[in-house]
Parts: structure tokens; sequence; C-alpha cells
């Protein structure tokens, strides 16, 4: 089967992949279409580190085509949506509703892939850019058949992670103030989840005018070029500021353009090893840093609510793909990715 792989040279499209059989507990998945995220270039780039080889992608839908046993949730023949957290459901952090906290779902990668001889590290517990992937059964969340699985691919990760970090980690209340540097893929997300959590103003942040119609459209009041003018709108500073590219400057930014009592929540992916500056004095007007991993979710109940929400036209998805692409074209994807040129792009199998 066809896959994208990524050896430590170049990532590239093959066709000789293989997949194990399904085991107790697992999914064996028919990928109908996988979002390209800046998180699997960096993997590329060496921004974030993984053993290789690799097979590349993390934001998926499809169609189950086998269930191991125990599995009793989906069956084959239906439409789901994947999560990236392979969480064990019973330690300490699950219990308490934190997936995102559960170790076994932190740097244990597989090897549920092989080419001859040589076996392959799944990405992120998950693989999307390969015509079948093995995943977690906790990991298939089952959505309703009338969701178009292109935009339900992005349900996975930017949706997850963007209106999480509004939802679940900052607690965005109505009437309060947010401001989000970075429209990208994660940014856009920030954007719809203030917009359906009620706050206001909504200012976007970003370099490229280009973003700014499809930055209203997601849930933006303002659109300004840089940090600077943001305080000509909150002139003592915002409740909320949401960090969306990975740039040790604009956390600074981030922290810098928060109220008495703002939270700073950094999202965007920065080096391992890179460290970030900013003004305690500032600090103890009680305004805090949050560190948010995949919108501190719970996969089986929010990717059913955006579901849900993307029903009710209130979670906008289809705005989301900017373009999809044939998997032989994710060269391209990814250049277009890289520059900035689309929102999201989504390889389609």
């Amino acid at each position: 089967m066809r896959g994208v792989i990524f050896d430590g040279t170049s990532p590239r499209v093959v066709e000789d992949l293989e997949v194990r059989d399904t085991g107790p507990g697992e999914v064996l998945v028919r990928i109908a279409a996988a979002g390209l995220c800046h998180s699997d270039l960096s993997v590329v780039d060496g921004t974030i580190p993984f053993p290789l080889p690799v097979v590349l992608g993390h934001e998926g839908a499809g169609v189950v085509e086998e269930v191991g046993p125990g599995v009793t949730h989906v069956a084959p023949g239906d439409h789901v949506a994947l999560s990236t957290l392979a969480n064990c459901g019973t330690c300490a952090d699950c219990a308490r509703g934190r997936p995102t906290m559960c170790r076994a779902a932190i740097g244990r990668p597989t090897r549920p892939f092989r080419r001859g001889d040589e076996r392959l590290y799944n990405f992120a517990s998950n693989s999307a850019f390969a015509e079948r992937t093995l995943v977690t059964a906790v990991q298939v969340v089952p959505i309703p058949g009338d969701i178009p699985l292109v935009p339900a691919a992005l349900i996975g990760c930017a949706v997850l992670t963007g209106v999480g970090a509004v939802l679940n980690r900052a607690k965005v209340d109505r009437g309060e103030s947010v401001v989000v540097i970075g429209s990208g893929g994660i940014g856009l997300n920030v954007l719809q989840g203030a917009r359906i959590a009620g706050a206001s103003p909504i200012v976007a942040v970003d370099t490229n005018p280009a973003k700014e119609p499809l930055a209203r459209r997601f849930g933006a009041t303002h659109f300004v070029p840089s940090a600077d003018a943001v305080r000509e709108i909150l002139p003592t500073g915002a409740d909320h500021a949401f960090e969306c590219v990975g740039s040790t400057r604009l956390i600074r930014q981030a922290v810098e353009l928060l109220d008495r009592h703002g939270q700073a929540v950094l999202l965007g992916v920065v080096p391992a090893d890179a460290e970030a500056a900013f003004r305690v004095s500032s600090m103890f007007l009680d305004k805090s840093i949050l560190g948010c991993r995949y919108g501190s979710s719970r996969p089986q109940a929010d990717i059913a609510l955006y579901a849900d929400l993307y029903r009710q036209g209130r979670l906008l998805l289809d705005e989301l793909v900017s373009r999809t692409y044939p998997l032989e074209d994710f060269a391209k994807a990814a250049d277009d990715v890289h520059h900035g040129r689309v929102a999201r792009a989504v390889l389609t199998f």
C-alpha cells in the first residue's frame, strides 16, 4: 500500500508499505483524508525529534476495516475520526479526565509498519499518511455518516488543539478579550473556539494581510499586523493571548499583551531546547503562562461534540480545507504549507 515515510533524508511517497495484523484492542482504518499539519513538517526539519524511519501523518478520518478482540464501540464500515492519544484509560491522569497527560500516550511510538525487512515507526500513534493504519481503540471516534470525511479529518488535530485550548485549557468566558497570534490552521481554530465561547473582542495578529478574510470568517472581530497594534484595541491588555506560531519572541509578546489576571497559552511548536524570556515583575499581577498539549482534550467526548457543532453550523470545517491534494502530490502540499499558502492542506486517498 501507499504511504508517506521519512527516513532522515526527505519525506517521500512509497508504494510497498505493509501494516501488521490487527491485535486485541486495535482497529484497522482505511484512511480517506488526512490533514497536513506543521507538526509533520517539524519532524522533517528536526524541530520535533522522532525515531526513524517513520510513517508520517496524525490528523485523519476514514472507515473502519477491521476490529481486534475486545473492541465494541466501532465496527467495520463505521466512519471515524482519529486522535493521536493512545492513552491507557486506567492511570490516575486518565481517571481524572486528563488523557493528554497519560504517560502511555507520550513518547512511546510502536512499529506496526514494514517495508521488506525494515520495520517503521508510527507518528503520534497514528500515521494517517498511509492508505491503512493501525491504531488503538481509544483513538477511534465514530462520527455520523453524513459528515464528509475530508473536513472531518481536521477534527483530530487542528480542531481538538485550537478549539480545545480555548474551551478546555483557558476556559474562556463570555465577554472576555482574546488575542490570537498566528492565523494558520491552529490559530483559526482558536479564533472559532473564542467565537463559540462568546469572547469579545477577538483580535487576530498576523503579518500576512491575505489571511484577514478567513480570520474574520472564523471569528476575529479585528485583524492587525503586529502586537503593537493590539494596544490600540485593548489599551489595558487582553484576558487571554494564544501564541500559535512557535516563536520565543512571540511568546514574550503574548505575555506582554496580557491584562491583569490574564493568561498566555502556548500552542506553537518551538525547538525542544528553546528558552523564552519575560518580565517577571509583571507576573505578580496574577498573570499566568499556560502550556497546552493537544487542547487538553478528551477525544472521545470532544470529537463527538465538535462533529455535532459542525452539523449545527457553529463549527467551521469546510472553510478550513484550503485545498485537497492526491497523496502523490505530498511534496507540493508540504511546500504550500511551509510557505503559508494554505490554512490546511488535506491529502486524499
